[in-house]
């Protein structure tokens, strides 16, 4: 090589360092974007629906309904999730799941200011179908995108996600018991419904430029090698979708029963029944913020199997302990056991088959928090209310075994 070959060469690989470089930091700060645009999205989800819960009550009383006829109605918002959920997988798969997410981050604000409007339980649950299909669609499309974001980053945050969603419901459960007193249903959910179109309205322009790149078709990266349609892959995405069933169960289960739990068989007063399911929401968020490194620590096999056991003796606690604090303290455990399992179940699922994947492991993780509630019921009608909670240790034990024996079997990069 000449000497003027020598010096072309040197200056030409500074620049080609230096240009790779700041190709590398520019994809980085996209990456941070997105990411911050699905916490906002996360967050938005679990903000609305809290803030719809806390109203109920004076909805029931606007309506008249008695109540089996709210109970009915409210059935509206499950039928209207689990109808739209696979349809929006299909919709992610060939739209994009960034677009699907900001119609629904529209939709669900929208809709959930419709329910003081009604005047009757036809009424309201006709409505709440609507409230249900937007709340499904985004639960579905926030979590394909995560998923593709989590790939991307090659890092396990599929928790910090979920974690958001928690913050929200509980910014959103407190704002609510606070202007309760003082804003009828119509102004406080049309307010969340401004608020909710407002943040869209700020978050979707992050969302809708910036796109993660699609999964190599290479080999040699156990991200990409999972990924199909095959009948093995389904078949895991149907028992990663358990796994979140046996979890979201417990959710659903402490979330109506908790309370009870504590006022009627532990004669603790109102005030201490009803935080019961506020310190295991905390402890599921406290252990939602530090899922990331619990994963890259332990990995995802590790993690789910620990925090189903953890889990199962947390609820073995709070459903048989024979004070109010220990029977807290049970809770929060349980919460804390919990905190990852379902976040990992779905970024598993959505590893192996995307968007359908997320949609079908959502539907079924979303069928037994609605299945929690009323089979603890009849047990409790059998058996005895601490009992039938001892169920939640049950299907936590399950979910520990289930991943214990799929193992590192299909396991999205970063999560072990």
């Amino acid at each position: 090589m000449s000497a003027t070959g020598v010096r072309l060469y040197a200056d030409f690989v500074p620049l080609l360092n230096k240009t790779t470089s700041e190709a590398s930091e520019a994809t980085s700060r996209d990456f941070s974007r997105l990411r911050a645009a699905l916490t906002v999205f996360f967050a938005l989800d679990g903000f609305v629906f809290a803030g719809w819960v806390v109203r109920i009550p004076a909805i029931k009383e606007q309506t008249g309904a008695s109540a089996s006829a709210l109970g009915l109605a409210l059935l509206g918002v499950s039928a209207g999730a689990v109808v739209t959920m696979t349809l929006t997988g299909r919709l992610c798969t060939r739209y994009g799941s960034h677009p699907v997410t900001v119609v629904c981050g529209v939709l669900l604000p929208l809709s959930v200011a419709l329910p003081p409007l009604t005047h009757s339980a036809l009424a309201l649950g006709l409505v709440l179908l609507l409230f249900g299909a937007a709340y499904g669609g985004i639960n579905v499309a926030m979590n394909s995108a995560a998923v593709d974001l989590v790939r991307a980053l090659r890092r396990p945050v599929m928790p910090s996600f979920h974690a958001a969603f928690s913050l929200g419901g509980m910014i959103g459960a407190g704002l609510g018991g606070l202007v309760a007193g003082h804003l009828s249903p119509t102004r406080h959910l049309l307010g969340l419904a401004l608020i909710g179109l407002l943040v869209t309205a700020v978050t979707a322009p992050t969302l809708l430029r910036y796109e993660v790149p699609k999964a190599p078709a290479a080999t040699g990266t156990r991200a990409a090698a999972p990924r199909g349609s095959g009948r093995g892959a389904r078949g895991l995405v149907v028992v990663f979708g358990l796994v979140a069933l046996c979890t979201a169960y417990g959710e659903g289960a402490l979330a109506d029963w908790g309370a009870l739990h504590l006022e009627q068989d532990l004669d603790a007063h109102p005030g201490v029944a009803a935080a019961g399911y506020s310190a295991f929401a905390l402890a599921m968020t406290i252990g939602r913020l530090s899922g990331t490194t619990l994963l890259e620590r332990l990995g995802g096999t590790r993690t789910v199997v620990g925090g189903g056991l953890l889990a199962a003796a947390g609820m073995l606690l709070g459903a048989l302990a024979p004070s109010t604090g220990t029977a807290l303290a049970g809770f929060a455990i349980t919460g804390l056991g919990l905190a990852n399992i379902f976040p990992v179940a779905i970024e598993r699922a959505g590893a192996l088959a995307g968007p359908s994947g997320v949609a079908t492991a959502s539907t079924l993780g979303y069928g037994g928090m609605l299945m929690g509630p009323p089979a603890i019921g009849f047990m409790a009608d059998w058996l005895s209310l601490p009992v039938a909670l001892t169920s939640v240790a049950v299907l936590a034990a399950v979910a520990a075994c289930i991943a214990g024996a799929t193992g590192r079997t299909s396991v999205p990069h970063g999560t072990g």
